[in-house]
């Protein structure tokens, strides 16, 4: 009831348009009334008592009826659709936006393809319970309240025999629905794992084929869609059930109001008129209830996704844990980690441990280290993708943790090994470092980054479409458009991760030509495996473990002979020989 309650929250803001559904609905569920109570006198003034003036007026009245009737119908069923659909458009809508809110430990814990799948297929059930069954709710709702009204008119003793199906039919709605309930949750948690399938292999799609591995997927994927199908079944096979034992009990009542309102006609207690009158509002009667049973399976369905909806909508977003109330201004003195120390949660080691460091303004620190050493984590500490476990990082000595996140992400520029572009123009994903930003500034951004003459070079230039993640470029082209977003972002912190760690020589000395546009009177920190990218930088920190070993320049770590001396050793042997 609360979810339910929680989405009805959603449609108050169409009030207006609501309220005019529910007229609508109302003056249809009045009108289908009029039908089965003008069954009486047809039946008893035209063809018993056999008038002549009914023979005329009640055609006409009947036409009239459906022509009303036809146009309060169109207006509930667009009303009811609109507001329905423009509800789920908003569910939607903040849901994606808390996805972005979400902290990275979230995106961590959960694959895109589960989180694709809570997007698409969970919204649109709900979107078909919503727009669909809020229409039935209503119209049939009321029809059915209708059509009980011309049963008691007509004859109440026999209304009151006829309403004993109704609490076996109720039971049997909340009994399947239950099931239903169960079953529909499992077989959105199966679809997205079939989604979460897909999309990794799609992704990995080049390496399927390097391997020849097509066949293995397929066969994963199928798998994962048999599971999924078997839960759709066992689903069906119990809303095929209530439907059947819904056809059941309504054929039971109405056998037994045929043979008692059959007694009572036979005895003179009730006219042909009356009888059929109430038959027909019977059978109309049945109607809704069968729809709002076909209903009540679909609103199951739409619970057990709403479940999974609000349970990441209810998720606690950076802004909610954000406690920074300062603005932060530009770095103008220093960068220090003050006894960092940070541990994953689903790790049982420390990334880091006892990081003391500090960094002046305007410093090239270059990180170095082997695999697993905590480079990434390092850095990833600066913008608040993760906060330490223990000590602090402090700006200019002041915690960024007393920062509000917005001001503190404006300050810093990334660029990483793993490219991210947009399937959108140049223009738009250099755009994306700075809002507002013109032409003049992107041309201007796009010169610092060696990137202006192979974009002129392009069919359509700044208005090229690079395709997914910049399918359509080079590797170092790639590299180049991100460096010069983060040029126009015109950052004080700079943080460079593997930028070039995957290029060819040639695109990487151009790459390289770009980012020392980029580090300019920046403070930057540069990841790097090979050694020969950072030798330039001002201080050279070499982690081991979550640890540091050892800071100095190129040259002093060289002559100093430890952990460094054997990383640069090892890189340069095959050109020394």
């Amino acid at each position: 009831m609360k979810l339910f309650i929680r989405l009805l929250r959603y449609l108050i803001r169409y009030r207006v348009r609501l309220a005019a559904a529910f007229v609508c609905s109302a003056l249809v569920a009045g009108l289908t009334g009029a039908y089965a109570w003008l069954v009486r006198p047809v039946l008893d003034d035209i063809f018993i008592n056999k008038d002549e003036r009914m023979l005329i007026a009640l055609p006409v009245a009947i036409m009239a009826v459906a022509v009303l009737k036809g146009l309060f119908n169109y207006g509930q069923s667009y009303l009811m659709n609109y507001v329905g659909n423009q509800a789920v458009a908003d569910v939607r809508q903040d849901l994606f936006l808390q996805f972005m809110r979400l902290p990275v430990r979230f995106h961590d814990a959960n694959t895109s393809g589960r989180l694709m799948s809570r997007i698409s297929n969970d919204v649109s059930l709900m979107s078909n319970a919503v727009a669909n069954v809020l229409k039935d709710l209503f119209q049939q709702g009321l029809t059915f309240v209708a059509m009980v009204g011309v049963i008691f008119y007509q004859n109440w003793k026999l209304a009151a025999a006829s309403i004993v199906v109704v609490p076996l039919s109720v039971y049997t709605m909340v009994r399947m629905g239950q099931r239903l309930r169960r079953l529909s949750t499992t077989g959105q948690e199966k679809i997205a794992d079939m989604t979460s399938l897909l999309q990794e292999t799609l992704v990995g799609i080049k390496v399927v084929k390097a391997f020849g591995r097509e066949e293995a997927e397929a066969s994963r994927f199928r798998d994962s869609n048999m599971a999924y199908f078997r839960t759709l079944m066992k689903s069906i096979q119990v809303s095929s059930l209530a439907s059947s034992h819904m056809e059941v009990i309504g054929v039971v009542g109405v056998a037994a109001i045929i043979w008692y309102g059959g007694y009572l006609v036979i005895h003179g207690a009730m006219t042909p008129g009356a009888f059929f009158s109430f038959l027909t509002a019977m059978f109309m009667a049945y109607t809704p209830i069968r729809r709002l049973s076909g209903a009540n399976n679909i609103i199951q369905q739409a619970l057990a996704a709403a479940e999974r909806v609000y349970e990441v909508l209810d998720l606690e977003t950076e802004q909610n844990l954000d406690k920074g109330r300062k603005d932060l201004v530009p770095i103008s003195r220093t960068l220090e980690f003050k006894n960092v120390s940070f541990q994953y949660e689903s790790s049982d080691q420390p990334a880091l441990t006892g990081i003391n460091l500090t960094v002046p303004v305007g410093q090239v620190l270059a990180l170095v280290g082997s695999s697993g050493s905590g480079k990434t984590t390092f850095v990833s500490l600066v913008p608040r993708f993760y906060d330490p476990t223990e000590g602090a990082i402090l700006i200019d000595g002041q915690d960024i943790r007393d920062y509000t996140l917005s001001s503190l992400r404006r300050q810093i520029g990334i660029v990483s090994q793993n490219t991210v572009l947009f399937d959108e123009t140049i223009r738009n994903n250099i755009a994306y470092g700075r809002e507002g930003a013109t032409d003049e500034d992107i041309v201007k951004a796009s010169k610092q980054a060696y990137a202006h003459d192979f974009i002129q070079r392009l069919p359509d230039g700044y208005q090229t479409l690079i395709g997914e993640n910049g399918v359509k470029l080079s590797g170092g082209e790639r590299q180049r458009l991100a460096i010069a977003r983060a040029i126009l972002r015109d950052p004080p912190i700079l943080i460079l991760d593997e930028a070039t760690s995957s290029l060819d020589s040639e695109s990487e000395r151009i790459v390289q030509l770009a980012m020392a546009n980029l580090m300019q009177h920046r403070t930057t920190l540069v990841i790097a495996h090979r050694l020969s990218t950072v030798q330039k930088a001002d201080r050279i920190v070499v982690l081991a473990h979550g640890r540091i070993v050892e800071t100095g320049s190129h040259a002093e770590l060289l002559q100093r002979g430890g952990q460094y001396q054997r990383l640069h050793a090892i890189q340069f042997q095959d050109v020394a020989g």
